[in-house]
């Protein structure tokens, strides 16, 4: 799947990716340290010490991101690895088929291009051929931009989904047909 806005300088391609491929791999560690660091520094007064990013980092090996139930999406911009979405089948929640959106991310040096809101709507994209209803998802209190970027594109804020130590807000979004 590619989408490419003609307004841009360089087009943006999105397309499902190995959880341990290369680029996918790099596109964590830099999420991750993004993330981590943001956290120490807001809590702490420091950046994350190595140790603790190396455990954070293999802690989290996307399993779940691997077909048939899931799928990581790699976007890059100009043919460089710039971003990353991951979405998980959960099953039934309440009587609707969910899945979980995860990993949404974009290189701080590729941000302000657009290529956010298309991973989000590939993502989506991929829940739906997943057999997803709804996509839901949780994040901490301080990523503001990336809940700006839930609140822009139709997701509402909801009551906890999910139970992770640094969950602080959830989201939902109905998915509609493909075309909608």
């Amino acid at each position: 799947m590619t989408r490419a806005d003609p307004l841009l300088e360089a087009p943006w391609a999105i397309a499902p990716e190995a959880v341990g491929s290369p680029a996918a791999a790099a596109l964590w560690r830099t999420y991750y340290t993004e993330v981590s660091d943001r956290y120490y520094l807001l809590h702490e007064g420091r950046r994350t010490a190595h140790e603790e990013l190396e455990r954070g980092i293999a802690a989290e090996t996307g399993e779940g991101l691997r077909p048939p139930t899931g799928t990581l999406l790699v976007a890059r911009y100009g043919g460089e690895p710039a971003g990353t979405a991951g979405v998980r089948l959960l099953g039934d929640m309440k009587g609707i088929s969910t899945a979980e959106l995860t990993r949404v991310f974009v290189r701080e040096d590729m941000r302000g291009r657009g290529g956010a809101a298309l991973l989000l709507a590939a993502a989506e994209d991929a829940a739906r051929e997943l057999g997803a209803e709804q996509v839901i998802l949780d994040t901490r209190l301080d990523l503001v931009e990336a809940r700006a970027l839930y609140a822009r594109h139709g997701y509402e804020e909801s009551e906890p989904l999910t139970e992770r130590q640094y969950a602080e807000c959830w989201y939902v979004k109905k998915l509609g047909s493909a075309a909608s």
